[in-house]
Parts: C-alpha cells; structure tokens; sequence
C-alpha cells in the first residue's frame, strides 16, 4: 500500500457508520463544493459540516467560526473607513476655519446676534438632519424664511 491509503485506513478505523438521508438539491450542492473544501469524498464533507455546524451551535461567540481571513478584511476596511472620514472631517475643519476668520474680519456682527444664529444654526441643522444649503440662508437673511 501507499502512504496516503494507510493513513486513510488508519482515519477510517475510529470512525462509525451511520445513514443519511438527503434531498437531491444538498447532494448536488455537496458534490459541487467538495473540490472547493478540500474534501476527498463526501463523509469528509459531511463531517467538516457537522463540526463546524456543532460548534456554531456550543460556542456563544460566532466569531471563532469566521474566517480569519474575512473578519481581519472587514476590521481593515472599517480602519481605512475611519482614517478617510477623519482626514476628510480636518480638512473641513480648516477650511471652515479659514472661512469664518475671512467673514469675521470684514464684519461687525455683536456677540448678542452671534449667540442668536448659533442657537438658530443648532435648531436647523437638527430639525434637517444635518442637510443644510446656501438658498435656505440667503432666504432667512433676506427676512423671505422664517
């Protein structure tokens, strides 16, 4: 004999047979994704399956039956993500900055009236979920919106 049969021989000794009986759909499937899993016959499979399926079933964390490999993806795009937006959010920051300090140098507005637009520029953007545009300030500026 080969090595790889008296391995096999030697898997197969501690192993019980039992019967299964399964819809024509899930043995089509099965045969299809026994290459993809590595899988040398469909015991094998079946067995890879009801591991993971049991554990699944046993562990309160889900997690150690993702792939690695997946869970490590999404924890990097979600870093990629954060690092974007809060590079986008300086940005802004500095130009918005750069913006009032221009405004603020060729007005006079007193410090009563800037109380008063903030507490309004508060109640808008909450009451438009944070959409705001130019057309509604011109408006209110203009006295045409309340």
């Amino acid at each position: 004999m080969i090595r790889s049969d008296i391995l096999k021989e030697l898997q197969n000794k501690n192993k019980k047979r039992t019967t299964v009986w399964l819809s024509p759909e899930t043995f089509e499937k099965m045969d299809l994704l026994l290459k993809e899993d590595n899988c040398n016959n469909r015991s094998e499979f079946i067995e890879k399956a009801l591991t993971f399926y049991m554990g699944y079933l046993v562990s309160n964390q889900t997690t150690d039956y993702l792939s690695k490999i997946l869970l490590g993806a999404i924890q990097g795009t979600l870093r990629e993500t954060e690092n974007r937006q809060s590079a986008n959010l300086f940005r802004l920051s500095v130009e918005m900055s750069m913006m009032m300090n221009i405004l603020a140098a060729g007005l006079e507005i007193s410090d009563e009236d800037l109380r008063k637009l903030r507490g309004r520029c508060v109640a808008e953007v909450k009451r438009n979920k944070g959409r705001i545009n130019m057309e509604d300030a011109v408006k209110y500026q203009m006295g045409t919106q309340e």
